[in-house]
């Protein structure tokens, strides 16, 4: 029954290879139940409120990609977006509940916008050259963060980033781990990212990197926040440009990831994407609930391309994830211990980066009008940290280099109207 239901043989895949991309990608994003709650805490929410608003939020994203839109796509809170929720909480001194209100009102805008067309037509019409640039951005971005949760690289005050200490017990553990999961990777054996991050914390559990407080917890209880209240805070703050923020960012960051790791896993055919509304609607649901339960925005997560990579093809490791998400409740200083060891997902994010230049054979480097849009993408996303900068950098870039070699024609009305939304944005209204 599972097997029809998610056409396991269709897409050339099984159970075990499912389930084994499930826990990679879950073990690749499990860090976002510990960080979000320590981020939103400092905009005053309680930490256990986060801790299961972001668990819900998780569940209901990624159980809706999967059991309909049926892609081995995760959502959860995003990075970024938590941060930009504490900002502006801390600079405009409002209550962290107006702030949820904008939330859940851009979340309600987002279900609106995914019922229609507009995000369907949206992601078809992204010429060719910005999707292969957006999902080799993604890759360059995630192996950067890799480098930098792994130790290997580190900030420096003169060239801004350097190479780190591999003697640190941590850096050393993460260096082991990646090569030993790329040979592991090179022999072909089945379940590789996966068996590379269990070996990596067998080891990091010997070497005392790796300490276990204790495994199981019941779960704190869920707080609903008072919706009117959170709502009406917006109108009488008049948060109206946070609002659109949060929907602009939702929006383009999930965008970009469905994008991205649907080039990877094959599934865009001519450049559209089958059941793209239950997919889009994902985000927005996800972001709505999270928002009643106390978390900013969810949006699909970058880290679903490790699953990718495994082997997952179908809804079905979606629903492994959101159920491991589920077990992790009870599970919590077990998660907590893990999420606080980055030398095991580190080596797994670097090697996804790699798999993920594919498409730059695709692009044509010799039409200058094509390469330098995806190459400002490539080139953006990870020295910003920001998929939607690196996704406003090339909306800009491509009409602009288009009209003025005469291709105009050849660009979407709609890539001409986000072009001119980006712009404003980025000079008015930027996401730091």
């Amino acid at each position: 029954m599972i097997e029809n239901y998610f056409k396991l043989k269709q897409f050339g895949t099984t159970m075990k290879t499912e389930v084994l991309a499930g826990f990679t990608t879950f073990l690749t994003m499990v860090y976002i139940i510990i960080v979000n709650p320590a981020i939103l805490s400092a905009a005053g929410i309680p930490f256990n409120q986060v801790f299961m608003a972001t668990i819900i939020a998780a569940v209901i994203g990624t159980l809706t990609m999967g059991l309909f839109a049926k892609y081995p796509i995760a959502v959860a809170p995003g990075m970024g977006l938590n941060a930009y929720f504490t900002t502006v909480v801390a600079s405009q001194g409002l209550t962290y509940q107006a702030v949820l209100g904008t939330v859940f009102l851009a979340g309600l805008v987002i279900i609106v916008l995914s019922l229609t067309n507009l995000r369907k037509v949206l992601i078809e019409a992204i010429p060719a050259p910005l999707k292969f640039g957006i999902t080799a951005g993604i890759g360059l971005f995630i192996a950067f963060l890799g480098l930098k949760m792994a130790g290997i690289v580190q900030p420096n005050d003169e060239t801004m980033i350097t190479l780190g200490n591999l003697t640190e017990p941590v850096t050393a553990l993460a260096i082991g781990g990646l090569l030993l999961t790329l040979i592991l990777m090179a022999k072909r054996v089945t379940g590789a990212l996966f068996l590379g991050m269990i070996a990596t914390a067998i080891a990091g559990f010997f070497l005392g990197l790796l300490q276990f407080d204790g495994f199981i917890s019941m779960p704190p209880a869920p707080t609903l926040i008072n919706i009117t209240e959170a709502v009406s805070g917006v109108f009488s703050n008049g948060l109206y440009t946070v609002v659109f923020a949060f929907i602009l960012v939702t929006i383009f960051d999930s965008t970009g990831t469905l994008v991205g790791v649907s080039e990877q896993g094959g599934f865009m055919k001519e450049g559209k994407l089958e059941r793209t509304k239950p997919a889009t609607l994902s985000d927005a649901f996800a972001t709505t609930a999270g928002a009643a339960f106390g978390t900013s925005p969810s949006c699909a997560y970058i880290e679903s391309s490790a699953g990718v990579a495994a082997g997952g093809r179908t809804g079905l490791t979606s629903v492994v994830v959101a159920a491991l998400f589920l077990v992790s409740m009870f599970l919590s200083p077990a998660i907590a211990a893990i999420a606080l060891l980055p030398a095991i997902t580190a080596p797994i994010l670097i090697i996804v980066g790699c798999f993920m230049m594919e498409g730059l054979a695709k692009i044509q480097w010799r039409n200058f009008d094509d390469a330098f849009p995806a190459f400002a993408i490539i080139l953006t996303m990870p020295l910003t940290s920001s998929i939607a900068t690196g996704i406003a950098v090339g909306f800009i870039t491509y009409p602009i280099m288009k009209v003025v070699t005469g291709k105009w024609k050849e660009v979407h009305p709609l890539i001409y109207v986000f072009a001119v939304i980006f712009l404003i944005q980025m000079i008015y209204f930027p996401m730091h």
